[in-house]
């Protein structure tokens, strides 16, 4: 059964930056596509970010060049670097495998989320 475990997110000032982490069982990172999703109070899961079997990224409007989406094979975990942190970045971050981009319904595996607050 495939495990991911999300950790790194916690409570910043805005402009502050936080580094989450997932840490994959069961599948392996450099093999399969994975993303990055989050959820706000009351509104639907979106994606941030995603990353190919060849290495390549898609961001979302609100995360580009803010955002980093990277894995490292070694440790078998994929991360997401998180600069210049706006309120709006507020949510619970989801960590997703084995998928196609950033679209929600095409991902078979789901980690249980770590939440990012983000102050004014």
């Amino acid at each position: 059964e495939v495990q991911l475990v999300e950790s790194g997110g916690g409570s910043v000032q805005a402009g502050g930056s936080l580094r989450l982490s997932c840490v994959a069982s069961q599948y392996t990172v450099r093999y399969g596509p994975m993303a990055w999703f989050r959820q706000a109070p009351g509104k639907e899961r979106e994606g941030v970010a995603s990353i190919d079997i060849p290495g390549n990224t898609i961001y979302a409007d609100s995360a580009k060049g803010r955002f980093t989406i990277s894995r490292d094979n070694a440790k078998n975990t994929l991360y997401l670097q998180m600069n210049s942190l706006k309120p709006e970045d507020t949510g619970m971050y989801y960590c997703a495998a084995e998928g196609v981009t950033t679209v929600r319904a095409t991902y078979a595996h789901w980690g249980q989320g770590t939440q990012v607050n983000v102050s004014s």
